[in-house]
């Protein structure tokens, strides 16, 4: 099986674009550490909130961290799947070193296994 590596790459880059626009509406680039995303609490712009407006703030901002885990973990997924196609190995199962089938990889670009040692 011949995998077009150059439909998979580019529907990752857009992918990954999407991601860093979500990341960014939720949360910056962690100065320590450029590989990290870090959560923003959103800025009520309240300087002597009451007990509900706090609880709202606490709230958000863990709505906010559950969403940036989520995304930040997505986009590691797609960096390392165009990594593996720079290093010629995209569609190939981590696990077992066989191709991973097309349908798999259509329903998710940076999968980095097979079916049978999806988990």
């Amino acid at each position: 099986m011949i995998i077009d590596t150059a439909v998979f790459q580019k529907k990752l880059e857009e992918e990954k674009v999407l991601l860093l626009g979500e990341l960014a509406s939720v949360g910056r680039i962690n100065p320590d550490d450029p590989k990290d995303w870090e959560v923003m609490a959103e800025d009520l712009n309240v300087t002597q909130a009451d007990s509900n407006e706090r609880a709202d703030e606490i709230t958000d901002f863990e709505d906010r961290s559950s969403i940036e885990f989520t995304l930040e973990e997505r986009l590691n997924a797609v960096d390392n799947a165009l990594t593996r196609i720079k290093e010629n190995r995209y569609g190939i199962c981590e696990v077992c070193q066989h191709p991973i089938d097309a349908e798999r990889l259509a329903a998710d670009t940076a999968a980095h296994t097979c079916r049978a040692h999806m988990g």
